[in-house]
């Protein structure tokens, strides 16, 4: 069923003119009155809600249920990525969307091939929200991502986040996942722009806290790199517990990376 990210408060009964961002995908996809859409605004759950008129310059529909669904992961994941050129910041912000990813930290760090200050880093930084937005609404995920402003690395690193663990993806990283620590409720992950970061900023970061986490001998491309790391996260920390009897016949709880 068709998804669309209304920024309103919604209601169930309510009649709803569209804006002419969902008005021209309706047009796109040749909906009709009488069709059905789903709808999100951000702040948990959906609604279900049909059309009752599309013309060519406006669509209206009536919200008809609500549905209190979470597709979330258990595991809250910040993913601060230093900027890269060209398309491949947007596409590390989709498919992080699609991965589970909780917020966007965007990082002008040293190597950044595209250097964004002003009024451009803030359209910037709108357009990729507008990404994240689309990925939601293709993802199913209900709740909105943000994509934070972009900071220096020392001004991120100043900041101190709070979380059980903080991650950079380095080379001098030597322990897997699984041996850094138990399941985290709160992470952050940071990684490079094109050519990493430099060897100085990897300094400060470590310095700072942040414990190094190497992926294996190959280099990775910066679009791959945190979006690996993000799904090995996920594999190893973002399961739903399951239930089984062990050896000794006691039930117990294990993650859902330890069935694998």
């Amino acid at each position: 069923m068709p998804r669309f990210y209304l920024d309103a408060d919604l209601a169930v009964g309510q009649q709803l003119s569209l804006p002419d961002a969902v008005v021209r995908h309706i047009q796109v996809l040749r909906l009709n009155a009488g069709d059905a859409i789903t709808l999100f605004n951000g702040r948990g759950g959906e609604y279900q809600a049909a059309l009752c008129a599309v013309m060519k310059r406006d669509a209206q529909c009536v919200v008809e249920r609500f549905d209190h669904v979470s597709r979330e992961t258990p595991l809250w994941l910040g993913l601060a990525q230093g900027i890269s050129g060209g398309d491949k910041m947007e596409f590390t912000l989709q498919k992080g969307v699609e991965m589970g990813v909780s917020v966007f930290q965007p990082i002008a760090a040293g190597r950044s091939v595209v250097k964004l200050s002003g009024e451009r880093a803030d359209k910037r930084v709108a357009r990729w929200q507008e990404i994240v937005i689309s990925a939601c609404e293709q993802s199913g995920r209900n709740t909105v991502p943000q994509v934070l402003p972009i900071l220096t690395l020392n001004e991120w690193l100043a900041r101190r986040q709070e979380a059980d663990i903080r991650l950079i993806l380095s080379p001098r990283g030597d322990k897997s996942l699984a041996q850094l620590a138990d399941r985290p409720a709160r992470s952050w992950l940071m990684a490079g722009p094109e050519g990493g970061f430099s060897a100085q900023e990897e300094d400060a970061a470590l310095a700072a806290g942040w414990t190094p986490l190497k992926l294996g001998p190959r280099i990775l491309r910066t679009e791959t790199a945190a979006l690996a790391a993000v799904a090995a996260m996920q594999a190893v920390w973002g399961g739903l517990p399951l239930r089984r009897v062990n050896p000794e016949g006691r039930r117990a709880d294990y993650a859902a990376a330890d069935e694998r």
